[in-house]
């Protein structure tokens, strides 16, 4: 007899060619699926390998606080776990980064006694990196969710790549179906412009979710982020504006050769050639 339990999986961000073998195998064989997802292609695959598959996107409500939407999926959760079921949730993207109520329904589920699990799955920041061509080995990459970056006074080196995220909802904790509530952004862009400088250009950036899509890709000077196009699903993307400083007496401890100044290329130097070749590609 199968014995209830619960496993969370992600989609990808583009359910077509991006939900891994292992994914698809855990929403066939569970008893109940419930979902997180509001693109329709993923609806129709998900109810197609799961006919008991329910979607969770009704828990959200204009004006309501996401963080009681995320209880309410956790309390559904859990439900169908209490009822003796294998259940399978599945969420667009990777179900760990930027999802509460995956990790919490997971935490819940271990301390009623019921085997729970997490699996990996595709992200957003995969596709950033991808689409963009950086790699956070180069000079570091520091990443933060915007509202926590402004809140919590977050260290933003200038040497470093930093990535925000959900730039579009920054500062709001409300549910919002249309638009986005950018009254706080000037906040973010007063951070930035200290750290940077107003010229300093950053990129933002969004995956595309259907199958051979192009992402959205905006270069934008840090001073004048307020006048680009920003939706829920921007990321923020802020290369690096200066070198790193040399340790030299590391340097000479790991018996390595200090780099000359002219070997050093900046992302800040490469990116908005990308993004402006983003844009003709899509004209």
């Amino acid at each position: 007899m199968n014995r209830p339990s619960l496993v969370v999986v992600g989609t990808g961000i583009r359910i077509v060619g991006q939900m891994t073998t292992e994914a698809v195998a855990w929403i066939r064989i569970s008893e109940k699926v419930l979902y997180v997802a509001d693109d329709p292609v993923a609806r129709e695959i998900l109810t197609s390998l799961n006919p008991s598959a329910e979607s969770l996107a009704g828990l959200y409500a204009e004006g309501k606080r996401r963080r009681q939407t995320y209880q309410e999926m956790v309390d559904r959760v859990l439900e169908c776990v209490r009822a003796g079921k294998k259940t399978c949730l599945v969420f667009y993207g990777h179900p760990g980064l930027y999802c509460w109520p995956g990790h919490e329904a997971i935490r819940q589920a271990r301390r009623e006694g019921y085997t729970a699990r997490m699996l990996p799955a595709v992200s957003a920041e995969d596709c950033l990196f991808a689409d963009l061509g950086l790699d956070p080995a180069t000079h570091g990459c520091l990443s933060y969710e915007a509202t926590d970056f402004l809140m919590n006074g977050r260290h933003a080196d200038p040497a470093s790549l930093l990535i925000l995220w959900q730039v579009g909802i920054i500062g709001n904790p409300f549910f919002r179906s249309n638009g986005c509530d950018l009254t706080a952004l000037p906040l973010l862009v007063e951070r930035l412009c200290r750290v940077y400088g107003a010229d300093h250009c950053g990129i933002l950036y969004a995956a595309p979710i259907e199958w051979g899509g192009e992402p959205s890709v905006q270069q934008v000077s840090l001073g004048r982020l307020g006048e680009a196009r920003i939706s829920s699903s921007s990321t923020l993307c802020v290369p690096p504006s200066q070198p790193p400083r040399p340790d030299l007496e590391m340097y000479k401890r790991l018996n390595l050769a200090v780099p000359q100044e002219s070997q050093t290329t900046l992302p800040s130097q490469q990116a908005p050639r990308l993004a402006a070749s983003r844009r003709r590609a899509r004209k």
